[in-house]
């Protein structure tokens, strides 16, 4: 049912979705549907909470502590794409149309809060392992919005070009984000060589 529902949600939208339809696609009554998930809303909120625990199990289980940092973060990337890659339906579901939804925005947010603070973990310890100074958990976490947000948004890539690999997207991302992490681990930064002029 499940399947069926994050399919049409995926094709038609929330709002044009119908109970009809997600019934006759899962092959079953509409009274069925539901008896056993209740009103279109609770359909949506099941789907959406399915896909975000599919995806923050595949992230989680991909980045094995006992793998050096950066492994980790290429494992946990490629778990991300992977997960996209298998489950278009379900990242529409979730980053498409209940974004738009300001009812079912929070449940999202939730899914990205979840993901942001695995990311967060996974820079701590690499930058632990490394020697380098903390630099404390608000540039952790900020470090880690940018990451997500940069996942994020080659997933759409991914979504709208079906013909691309996941472990191609996933290798994108790494070349953009860890050779600058890399650094950033390493406790190196960027630093201008212009002088600011002060804020009248």
């Amino acid at each position: 049912m499940l399947d069926a529902a994050t399919a049409v949600f995926s094709e038609r939208g929330f709002h044009a979705a119908s109970m009809d339809e997600i019934a006759e696609r899962a092959g079953i009554s509409k009274p069925m549907v539901y008896l056993y998930l209740g009103s279109k809303g609770e359909l949506f909120s099941a789907c959406i909470r399915r896909a975000g625990d599919q995806l923050t199990e595949a992230i989680s289980a991909a980045a094995d502590p006992s793998l050096p940092p950066e492994q980790q973060l290429w494992s946990a990337v490629q778990a991300f794409f992977q997960f996209v890659a298998e489950h278009r339906d379900a990242w529409a579901v979730m980053f498409r149309q209940a974004r738009g939804e300001g009812e079912f925005a929070g449940e999202v947010a939730s899914i990205r809060r979840l993901v942001v603070d695995n990311v967060a973990d996974l820079f701590a310890r690499a930058i632990h392992s490394s020697g380098s100074p903390d630099p404390g958990p608000d540039e952790l976490r900020a470090l880690a919005h940018a990451l997500v947000g940069t996942g994020e948004a080659m997933a759409e890539w991914l979504l709208d070009h079906p013909a691309e690999e996941p472990e191609t997207a996933a290798t994108r991302l790494m070349n953009v984000l860890w050779m600058g992490l890399g650094s950033l681990v390493r406790g190196e930064v960027w630093r201008t060589t212009t002088a600011v002029p002060p804020v009248r």
